[in-house]
């Protein structure tokens, strides 16, 4: 969880679903996922479209923790599979899952000195468990082998890491603002200040 004055426990990411301000916000990445999602993507294969629907839960997992984003992660996906009118497949709904735990569980503990580097890192591990190998699995049963999940693999990891590119320099740049830590930090701790002492 990205704040500089929030201790990063499992348990104080869990405190944040009582925190409707946080509950607010991730109700509108879990909105803005589903629909930029499905509506706004292109798709270059059956099975890899160039999109950036994971960006809203990268965001909700690095800075609210593990758990918020996770509950993005699945919201998103059931979100944008209602506004498409198709049921949604339990393992890409894990895949989702997985991107906003993994980045929230990274960023956790790696938020100490370098922190565009620790967005990277969380980006790309949500993206590794969630993107490339969740939810590659779960298109490839989805497709009934249609496909080699090989060549499934070999699509989609370079396009995932251009998108983790790309998302990790926004999450970055807005993090870079003093205004925008300052406000994430009060919502954080239900509108308290705290001293650096």
């Amino acid at each position: 969880m990205y704040t500089s004055k929030t201790k990063n426990t499992p348990v104080n990411n869990l405190k944040l679903f009582g925190n409707i301000r946080v509950l607010i916000i991730a109700a509108f990445l879990t909105a803005l996922s589903g629909a930029v999602g499905k509506v706004f993507s292109i798709d270059i294969m059956p099975f890899a479209r160039i999109g950036i629907e994971n960006l809203p839960i990268v965001m909700a997992g690095i800075w609210f923790g593990p758990f918020v984003g996770a509950a993005v992660g699945f919201g998103a996906d059931y979100f944008g599979c209602f506004l498409k009118g198709y049921a949604p497949n339990p393992v890409t709904t894990l895949g989702f899952v997985a991107i906003g735990f993994v980045s929230g569980l990274v960023s956790m503990y790696m938020f100490k000195t370098n922190k565009t580097l620790a967005v990277v890192l969380a980006d790309l591990a949500g993206h590794i468990a969630g993107s490339m190998i969740i939810k590659t699995i779960g298109l490839y049963y989805l497709f009934g082998g249609q496909y080699p999940i090989a060549i499934m693999f070999a699509w989609r990891i370079p396009l995932y890491i251009g998108i983790v590119a790309v998302e990790s320099f926004l999450i970055a740049i807005i993090m870079k603002n003093e205004a925008f830590s300052r406000s994430l930090d009060r919502i954080c701790n239900h509108g308290k200040t705290r001293t650096n002492a």
